[in-house]
Protein backbone atom coordinates (compact mmCIF):
# COMPACT_ATOMS: atom_id res chain seq x y z
CA UNK A 1 0.00 0.00 0.00
CA UNK A 2 1.26 3.32 -0.84
CA UNK A 3 1.02 6.31 1.25
CA UNK A 4 0.60 9.76 1.07
CA UNK A 5 -0.47 13.04 3.22
CA UNK A 6 -1.11 16.73 1.90
CA UNK A 7 2.20 19.01 3.62
CA UNK A 8 2.45 22.55 3.99
CA UNK A 9 5.44 23.85 3.47
CA UNK A 10 6.81 26.25 6.98
CA UNK A 11 10.41 27.31 5.66
CA UNK A 12 14.29 25.77 6.25
CA UNK A 13 16.33 25.07 9.08
CA UNK A 14 18.92 22.82 10.16
CA UNK A 15 19.15 19.50 12.39
CA UNK A 16 22.51 17.59 13.31
CA UNK A 17 22.55 13.53 12.21
CA UNK A 18 23.83 10.47 14.75
CA UNK A 19 27.18 11.79 13.72
CA UNK A 20 27.24 15.54 14.79
CA UNK A 21 26.91 16.67 10.53
CA UNK A 22 24.22 19.54 10.02
CA UNK A 23 21.85 18.22 7.74
CA UNK A 24 19.35 20.95 5.91
CA UNK A 25 15.98 20.21 6.24
CA UNK A 26 12.36 21.32 5.33
CA UNK A 27 9.87 21.39 8.03
CA UNK A 28 6.40 20.22 6.39
CA UNK A 29 3.30 20.69 8.42
CA UNK A 30 1.95 17.20 7.12
CA UNK A 31 -1.57 17.13 8.19
CA UNK A 32 -3.53 15.98 9.66
CA UNK A 33 -6.01 15.06 7.05
CA UNK A 34 -9.23 13.03 6.12
CA UNK A 35 -10.40 11.41 3.61
CA UNK A 36 -13.18 13.37 1.97
CA UNK A 37 -13.71 10.91 -0.80
CA UNK A 38 -13.11 6.96 -1.55
CA UNK A 39 -13.48 7.01 -5.47
CA UNK A 40 -13.48 3.15 -7.05
CA UNK A 41 -13.08 1.41 -10.37
CA UNK A 42 -16.60 0.20 -10.08
CA UNK A 43 -17.98 3.94 -10.02
CA UNK A 44 -15.21 6.08 -11.06
CA UNK A 45 -13.60 3.88 -13.26
CA UNK A 46 -10.51 3.84 -11.15
CA UNK A 47 -9.42 3.58 -7.25
CA UNK A 48 -8.41 6.20 -5.45
CA UNK A 49 -8.69 8.73 -2.50
CA UNK A 50 -9.77 12.63 -2.03
CA UNK A 51 -8.08 13.58 0.84
CA UNK A 52 -8.10 16.91 2.44
CA UNK A 53 -5.45 18.90 4.51
CA UNK A 54 -7.46 20.15 8.40
CA UNK A 55 -6.62 23.67 8.56
CA UNK A 56 -7.49 25.07 11.94
CA UNK A 57 -8.83 28.41 10.20
CA UNK A 58 -9.61 26.81 6.55
CA UNK A 59 -12.86 25.35 6.74
CA UNK A 60 -14.42 29.11 7.42
CA UNK A 61 -12.97 30.40 4.16
CA UNK A 62 -13.96 26.92 2.11
CA UNK A 63 -16.45 28.47 -0.40
CA UNK A 64 -20.29 26.91 -0.83
CA UNK A 65 -19.28 24.03 -3.35
CA UNK A 66 -16.46 23.11 -1.26
CA UNK A 67 -18.76 23.15 1.97
CA UNK A 68 -21.51 21.47 -0.05
CA UNK A 69 -18.69 18.74 -1.38
CA UNK A 70 -17.39 17.63 2.09
CA UNK A 71 -20.58 17.53 3.69
CA UNK A 72 -22.04 15.23 1.17
CA UNK A 73 -19.72 12.85 2.10
CA UNK A 74 -20.11 13.90 5.76
CA UNK A 75 -16.68 15.52 6.63
CA UNK A 76 -16.14 18.74 8.12
CA UNK A 77 -15.67 21.69 5.11
CA UNK A 78 -11.92 21.60 3.89
CA UNK A 79 -10.47 23.91 1.67
CA UNK A 80 -7.15 21.79 -0.31
CA UNK A 81 -7.76 18.73 -1.75
CA UNK A 82 -5.66 16.17 -3.25
CA UNK A 83 -6.45 12.74 -5.15
CA UNK A 84 -3.76 9.48 -4.20
CA UNK A 85 -4.03 6.54 -6.15
CA UNK A 86 -4.70 3.61 -4.26
CA UNK A 87 -4.96 -0.37 -4.40
CA UNK A 88 -8.74 -2.33 -4.77
CA UNK A 89 -8.44 -3.80 -1.15
CA UNK A 90 -6.67 -0.73 -0.02
CA UNK A 91 -9.03 -0.53 3.67
CA UNK A 92 -8.95 3.79 4.13
CA UNK A 93 -12.88 5.00 3.96
CA UNK A 94 -14.60 8.48 4.24
CA UNK A 95 -13.96 9.98 7.09
CA UNK A 96 -10.67 8.65 8.28
CA UNK A 97 -7.77 10.68 9.20
CA UNK A 98 -4.21 10.32 7.90
CA UNK A 99 -1.11 11.46 9.82
CA UNK A 100 2.28 11.64 9.57
CA UNK A 101 2.83 9.22 12.28
CA UNK A 102 2.20 6.86 8.85
CA UNK A 103 5.64 8.04 8.16
CA UNK A 104 9.02 6.10 9.62
CA UNK A 105 12.33 8.18 9.76
CA UNK A 106 15.09 7.21 6.81
CA UNK A 107 12.50 6.16 4.58
CA UNK A 108 12.67 8.15 0.77
CA UNK A 109 9.51 9.56 -0.43
CA UNK A 110 8.35 11.77 -3.23
CA UNK A 111 7.67 15.25 -3.03
CA UNK A 112 5.09 17.05 -5.36
CA UNK A 113 4.21 20.75 -5.42
CA UNK A 114 4.03 24.23 -7.20
CA UNK A 115 7.58 25.95 -7.72
CA UNK A 116 7.92 29.56 -7.36
CA UNK A 117 6.67 31.61 -9.88
CA UNK A 118 9.36 34.02 -11.75
CA UNK A 119 7.94 35.93 -14.17
CA UNK A 120 8.80 36.32 -17.75
CA UNK A 121 12.26 34.91 -17.76
CA UNK A 122 14.55 34.97 -21.03
CA UNK A 123 15.96 31.83 -22.50
CA UNK A 124 19.20 32.18 -20.55
CA UNK A 125 17.43 32.01 -17.83
CA UNK A 126 14.90 29.87 -18.30
CA UNK A 127 17.01 27.62 -20.74
CA UNK A 128 20.48 28.02 -19.79
CA UNK A 129 20.99 29.02 -22.84
CA UNK A 130 25.10 30.55 -23.44
CA UNK A 131 24.93 34.07 -24.91
CA UNK A 132 26.60 35.42 -27.27
CA UNK A 133 29.96 37.16 -26.50
CA UNK A 134 30.09 40.32 -24.72
CA UNK A 135 32.73 42.17 -26.56
CA UNK A 136 34.50 43.30 -29.74
CA UNK A 137 31.86 45.50 -30.66
CA UNK A 138 29.12 42.34 -30.54
CA UNK A 139 25.52 43.27 -30.69
CA UNK A 140 24.40 39.85 -29.42
CA UNK A 141 24.24 39.20 -25.76
CA UNK A 142 21.15 37.71 -24.54
CA UNK A 143 19.29 36.87 -27.77
CA UNK A 144 17.97 33.16 -28.79
CA UNK A 145 19.39 33.67 -31.77
CA UNK A 146 17.88 31.67 -34.90
CA UNK A 147 14.64 30.01 -34.32
CA UNK A 148 13.48 28.00 -37.70
CA UNK A 149 14.95 28.16 -41.55
CA UNK A 150 12.88 30.72 -44.15
CA UNK A 151 12.77 28.06 -46.75
CA UNK A 152 12.06 25.06 -45.02
CA UNK A 153 10.12 24.62 -42.61
CA UNK A 154 8.78 28.31 -43.22
CA UNK A 155 7.02 28.32 -39.68
CA UNK A 156 8.41 27.40 -36.17
CA UNK A 157 8.42 24.40 -34.80
CA UNK A 158 6.20 23.04 -31.84
CA UNK A 159 8.13 23.09 -28.60
CA UNK A 160 10.72 25.75 -29.90
CA UNK A 161 13.13 26.82 -26.71
CA UNK A 162 12.12 30.67 -26.28
CA UNK A 163 11.62 33.47 -23.53
CA UNK A 164 7.93 32.95 -21.04
CA UNK A 165 6.56 32.48 -18.47
CA UNK A 166 9.00 30.28 -15.33
CA UNK A 167 8.31 28.39 -12.80
CA UNK A 168 4.61 28.62 -11.48
CA UNK A 169 4.58 24.52 -12.45
CA UNK A 170 4.14 21.22 -10.86
CA UNK A 171 7.32 19.84 -9.91
CA UNK A 172 7.97 16.02 -8.49
CA UNK A 173 11.16 15.15 -6.40
CA UNK A 174 12.26 12.22 -5.69
CA UNK A 175 14.21 10.24 -3.56
CA UNK A 176 14.10 12.64 -0.54
CA UNK A 177 14.52 10.93 2.64
CA UNK A 178 12.77 12.17 6.19
CA UNK A 179 15.38 13.01 8.65
CA UNK A 180 12.73 12.83 11.79
CA UNK A 181 9.03 12.51 12.13
CA UNK A 182 7.57 14.91 15.12
CA UNK A 183 4.44 13.18 15.82
CA UNK A 184 3.25 15.49 18.35
CA UNK A 185 2.85 18.53 15.91
CA UNK A 186 2.72 16.48 13.10
CA UNK A 187 5.81 17.87 11.50
CA UNK A 188 7.87 16.24 8.91
CA UNK A 189 11.88 17.52 8.42
CA UNK A 190 12.38 16.35 5.01
CA UNK A 191 16.27 16.64 3.98
CA UNK A 192 16.73 19.13 1.49
CA UNK A 193 15.05 21.34 -0.68
CA UNK A 194 11.01 20.85 -1.56
CA UNK A 195 9.30 22.88 -4.50
CA UNK A 196 7.21 25.98 -3.51
CA UNK A 197 7.57 29.05 -1.77
CA UNK A 198 6.83 28.83 2.71
CA UNK A 199 3.04 28.83 2.83
CA UNK A 200 2.96 26.27 -0.64
CA UNK A 201 1.10 23.11 -0.20
CA UNK A 202 2.93 19.69 -1.40
CA UNK A 203 2.16 16.10 -1.19
CA UNK A 204 3.97 13.72 0.25
CA UNK A 205 4.32 10.10 -1.14
CA UNK A 206 5.74 6.72 -0.42
CA UNK A 207 5.51 4.13 -2.99
CA UNK A 208 5.25 0.75 -1.38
Amino acid sequence: MSKGIIGKKLGMTQIFNEKGQIVPVTVIQAGPCVVVQRKTSAKEGYEAVQIGFVDPVGGKRASKPEKGHCEKHGVAPVRVLRELRVEAGDPLKEGDSILATQFDEKVKVHVTGISKGKGFAGVMKRHHFSGGVATHGSMFHRAPGSIGGSSYPSRVWPGMRMGGHMGSEQVTVRNLEIAKVDAENNLLLIKGAVPGPKGGYVVIKQEA
